[in-house]
């Protein structure tokens, strides 16, 4: 009974929701559409956090219910009392098709483009060659600059590839420790926990920050360039104290390493034209708006070339995530009907947080976040609660003097990718865990510490920019 209860209950609460007359809720004036809105929420989370399907497949069926209950194309017997008391504003179809397509799905597309043509055409190992070579022979330092690397590679790159090349590399390293070495631990654990990190740094490192730039428009609008300007700051700051904790609590026995990566840069017409690339594309970032593009139109500029190019082929095209591309469409589809409904402006104003301090409503949140994160997808839980965070720091007036919607936005979505204490958590936890060096409890005891020491740390980082005036 208890295999079959992730597939009940994931269906009978939102079918239960479906059939409650709206009396029975607890919101004032609240509509028909808004009530099947709830019910597909519900079923989102449900299946998010029980699985019964993948979490990707969860997305599109989100999309589907939507425009089947919700949208002015849906079906016929749905629209029956369109109109009438009650029934609320329908969607537009074209609006929720879209997010198939949106500038943020097109950002990571770029993204992923140029994370595969470094991996085919070695960029990446060959970078991790080259600037390991300061680190020495120290266990401790070269722990170091592995964590600095694989920081480095996951702003770009999936967390989940980084780690798995970079656990590879290190693969003959680790087994020269001896089998009761804790720096055998040390470095298989150092590796997702700075892919982790890492991935905070700019807008395409990893799907959360993707799903808070969906929100983040308008006067609260951050360009590529802003968000790594206080994004890279905190992940220096978070690797220090993920260094010093590691190296403290699983210090190496051995004093001494030799780290040895084959292989040199490719110097074919197609690999300098990768590097070429790579770097225009992250310096077109960086200048922000300055050149009259955003970040958006600038990931698609390595899309075009390396397809031109031949660099990126349709065998190629196969590898590419598509279930993290539908996994954002999914939560930007979920995020619209909230938004467009006033659901999620309905249910926070239902809720007196303004009775509430600004500083407690801010610690809940990122904490619950935190929480979420740590048992469920770092992606699903971004797209449950990003909607409901973007209504309420519109709403709630005592949080503008610590910069309103966009502090709420920016530390949730920074506890959104410090939930990795188990490793269940994230996939480059579960890769480390896989090596068979790291216990669940080890994991849990740094991912703790760094958890709750990095929202605390986001909640500072953003006052202080909010202070200074680079946001809000």
């Amino acid at each position: 009974m208890q295999k079959y209860l992730k597939y009940i209950i994931p269906i009978s609460i939102p079918l239960i929701v479906l059939l409650l007359p709206l009396s029975a809720f607890p919101f004032d004036g609240l509509t028909i559409i808004q009530q099947r809105v709830i019910a597909i929420f519900l079923l989102a989370a449900l299946c998010w956090v029980f699985e019964p399907i993948p979490i990707y497949a969860t997305s599109v069926v989100i999309i589907v219910l939507e425009l089947l209950l919700v949208s002015n194309k849906g079906i016929y017997l749905f629209r029956l009392s369109e109109g009438q008391p009650h029934f609320g504003e329908l969607l537009k179809y074209n609006e929720i098709m879209a997010t198939f397509a949106s500038p943020i799905i097109m950002l990571f597309l770029g993204g992923f483009f140029l994370a595969m043509a470094a991996t085919k055409y070695r960029l990446d190992v060959n970078l991790a060659r080259v600037l390991l070579k300061p680190f020495g022979s120290d266990p401790k330092f070269v722990m170091l600059g592995l964590m600095l690397i694989t920081g480095i590679f996951s702003m770009f790159m999936s967390n989940t590839a980084t780690t798995a090349m970079m656990l590879s590399i290190l693969t003959p390293v680790i087994a020269v420790f001896g089998p009761k070495d804790p720096g055998r631990v040390a470095f298989a654990l150092c590796i997702p926990v700075a892919a982790n990190i890492g991935g905070i740094g700019t807008p395409i490192g990893t799907p959360p920050n993707a799903i808070a730039l969906k929100y983040l428009v308008g006067d609260n609008y951050i360009s590529f360039g802003e968000w790594m300007a206080f994004g890279v700051p905190f992940v220096v700051v978070m690797m220090a104290l993920a260094w010093m904790l590691i190296s403290f609590l699983y210090s190496a026995d051995q004093k001494k390493i030799e780290l040895s990566i084959k292989g040199k840069f490719l110097k074919t017409p197609k690999a300098i034209m990768v590097y070429v690339t790579f770097a225009l594309t992250i310096i077109l970032w960086l200048m922000g708006s300055s050149h009259g593009m955003n970040s958006y139109t600038v990931a698609l500029i390595p899309v075009a070339i390396f397809s031109l190019t031949g660099i990126i082929n349709k065998e190629d095209l196969k590898k590419i995530s598509w279930d993290v591309l539908w996994l954002v469409s999914g939560g930007i589809a979920l995020g619209l009907a909230l938004d467009k409904t006033g659901l999620a402006r309905l249910v926070v104003h239902s809720i007196p947080f303004d009775a509430f301090s600004p500083y407690a409503v801010l610690f809940g949140a990122a904490f619950l976040c935190l929480i979420m994160a740590n048992f469920m997808s770092h992606t699903a839980t971004a797209n449950l609660l990003m909607p409901i965070m973007a209504a309420l720091g519109t709403s709630m007036a005592s949080l503008t003097p610590l910069g309103g919607e966009i502090t709420l936005i920016l530390v949730v979505t920074f506890a959104a990718s410090l939930g990795m204490s188990l490793p269940i958590s994230t996939p480059p936890n579960a890769l480390a865990h896989a090596t068979g060096h790291v216990q669940s409890s080890q994991m849990a005891k740094v991912g703790v510490v760094l958890g709750i020491v990095g929202v605390l740390l986001s909640f500072a980082l953003v006052w202080l920019l909010h202070a200074v005036g680079h946001v809000g």
